[in-house]
């Protein structure tokens, strides 16, 4: 049911929502997002926790794309599955990772999405120089693959947990200046990745800071999206968390700079936190949001 508490015009505002299910077709994420007054979303293209999966048909691709509640939402986006890693050692799992990468973009290119959000990937002790020199290597071949794609891969901001790369914003500098096509890879920054990374986020003033070593590092035009999570972990603890807005340990501040902030009005913002079918936790985080933008 849409939150009838929470008028029309004022979700129109900003680009706001949340990650939704594509449980019994991907046109469904649409309904889903709707139901919630989101304008913005972020999908998988196929089971996030499985490596591939059958093409999309003409059909599914036509419900998307037609669905008869597409234009309410501004901006739909996808996200890669948790499986794959660009950096991986293993010979197979390397494979199974550039395969899936390009199988994502190609499922996220029918549906007419901008850019498909990835984790850079786990360097798994081979050390964080080699590690993003492989990450470069495998985007260089994936992209190589698929010429006329034009969904772009948004490189994410990671916490940094174990050997996981992207903790830094020199990370992902370096992997957009190293590949031969940096015009097909841009950013989404995730609010608790870069607070549990050690970055300071917790006033506005800390924030401004942020950004600024953000735009000056890697580049104010490369921001395309955001998620908006707060962190069930320290700042610093390099632990990926996510924690539901105003409960975890990043404060209020660092979101209502983000919502009010002129800057931001056009950069899909989602959530990526814990919720059951109902949807009802979207609907509490959203209206803390939503309450934050006044």
């Amino acid at each position: 049911m849409r939150d009838v508490s929470t008028p029309l015009d004022m979700t129109k505002k900003v680009l706001l929502g949340a990650h939704m299910s594509i449980g019994g077709g991907v046109d469904m994420a649409i309904e889903r997002g709707c139901s919630i007054n989101c304008t913005a979303i972020q999908i998988f293209v196929k089971n996030n926790m499985q490596w591939f999966a059958r093409p999309l048909t003409r059909e599914e691709i036509a419900a998307f794309l037609n669905h008869v509640q597409r234009g309410e939402l501004l901006s739909i986006f996808a996200h890669a599955n948790y499986l794959i890693n660009l950096a991986a050692t293993n010979r197979q799992f390397h494979a199974n990772s550039l395969r899936a990468l390009s199988e994502e973009l190609i499922r996220a290119d029918q549906l007419e999405l901008p850019f498909l959000v990835l984790h850079p990937g786990a360097h798994l002790g081979a050390g964080e120089d080699a590690g993003l020199d492989k990450v470069i290597a495998s985007i260089n071949r994936v992209l190589a693959r698929i010429p006329k794609v034009q969904t772009r891969i948004a490189l994410e901001t990671t916490a940094g947990q174990g050997s996981c790369l992207g903790h830094k914003f020199e990370h992902l500098n370096y992997i957009i200046g190293g590949v031969r096509e940096p015009e097909r890879l841009c950013v989404c920054l995730d609010t608790a990745h870069v607070f549990a990374a050690g970055y300071d986020i917790a006033s506005e003033t800390a924030m401004r800071k942020m950004f600024t070593q953000f735009d000056r590092t890697i580049g104010r035009d490369s921001l395309v999206a955001i998620h908006l999570n707060d962190s069930k972990t320290a700042r610093g603890s390099r632990v990926d968390r996510h924690e539901h807005i105003s409960k975890g340990k990043i404060g209020l501040a660092a979101f209502r700079f983000i919502m009010r902030h002129r800057r931001f009005r056009k950069i899909p913002k989602v959530l990526e936190t814990p919720k059951g079918k109902d949807l009802a936790e979207d609907v509490m985080n959203l209206r803390t949001l939503r309450a934050l933008a006044d």
